[in-house]
Parts: C-alpha cells; sequence; structure tokens
C-alpha cells in the first residue's frame, strides 16, 4: 500500500466501518497495512485520524444526496435517504461520529477540528434537495435544520438502542409531519 494520506485515510474509513474505533492506534495501524507513525504524520494523532475518518463519512454522506432521485416526492428522498443512513454498515461509523462530536464539544485535544462545518455543510447540500423536491425557497433553510436535527436525534437513539423498528417509526411519524403539518 502506498502510505499517501488520501489512500491511509480510505483504508482506515474502510477498516473503521467494519471493526469500530476502539483500537490502539498501532492496531489501526497494522490491520490497514502502515505504520503508526505514518499515522501520526499525516493525521497527527489518533484522534486527528478519527476526525478525519468521521469528517471523510460525512463528506461521502452529503454526496449521496446528490443521487436521490429528484422526481421523487420530498418524503420519499428523505425515506430513501434514511435507509441509506441507518444501513447496518454504518453503524461504527455512526458511533464514531457522536464520540467525536462529545469528545470536541468536551474540550478533547485534537477533535475540535471535527466541530467545523459539523452543521453548515450539510445545509446546502440538504436545501439543494428539498429545492429540487419543490419545497417553496422560504421554507428550506428551516426544513434542512430540522431534518439533520432529527435524523442526528434518531441516528443517536439507533447507536445508543440498536431499536430499528422503534426509530425508523419516529421517522415516519416527522416525515408525515412534514407532509401534512396539519396531522
Amino acid at each position: 500500500m502506498v502510505d499517501s494520506r488520501e489512500n491511509l485515510l480510505d483504508a482506515a474509513v474502510d477498516h473503521i466501518a467494519r471493526v469500530g474505533a476502539a483500537q490502539s492506534l498501532r492496531a489501526v495501524a497494522a490491520a490497514i497495512g502502515t505504520s503508526h507513525r505514518m499515522l501520526i504524520y499525516h493525521f497527527g494523532s489518533k484522534e486527528g485520524l478519527l476526525t478525519e475518518v468521521a469528517r471523510e463519512v460525512e463528506r461521502r454522506q452529503r454526496g449521496v444526496l446528490d443521487h436521490v432521485d429528484p422526481e421523487l416526492p420530498p418524503e420519499e428522498a428523505a425515506r430513501a435517504f434514511w435507509r441509506h443512513l441507518t444501513d447496518e454498515s454504518l453503524r461504527h461509523n455512526e458511533k464514531l461520529f457522536f464520540q467525536l462530536y462529545g469528545q470536541a464539544l468536551g474540550g478533547t485535544p485534537g477533535t475540535a477540528e471535527f466541530l467545523d462545518g459539523v452543521i453548515a455543510d450539510w445545509l446546502a447540500p440538504l436545501e439543494a434537495l428539498l429545492a429540487r423536491s419543490g419545497v417553496p425557497e422560504e421554507d428550506r433553510a428551516a426544513q434542512a435544520r430540522l431534518g439533520l436535527a432529527v435524523a442526528r436525534g434518531l441516528l443517536l437513539d439507533l447507536v445508543t438502542t440498536g431499536d430499528q423498528k422503534a426509530v425508523d417509526v419516529a421517522m415516519e411519524r416527522f416525515l408525515a409531519l412534514q407532509a401534512d403539518p396539519d396531522r
């Protein structure tokens, strides 16, 4: 394996998605075919590596929004994206996201950068999806923020409880309220 930052990050994303982040930097390095020194060189620390892994996963998830069928009604587009977010293959990455969020808010060294764009980077792509789905411009910013907050809250519920059925029911209720606020 070439020890470029990009290749190491891709390998770390894949590895953590499979086994989680509860391991030493040396263990991660060995699993992805490099040395812990190379990871420190490129990412500064274990926290720096994990922050970049979580940010890359978030970037990839935002990219999924670009491929949601623009012909789908807003409720169906949201449902399709929700199915993507709750796929079991993302569970370790979601746990990492919430772990880093808490650490960054608590001031853990090497994690502060995680908060850069953690909200703002999602708003424009969500608003674009809402625009493609015909949501009026004056409603997009609030709906994007609300949708992000609800999705993150339900994802936190999912990684905490593992109750896929309950979070799906809650998301369906939210989508129904969005489609018909008088319900």
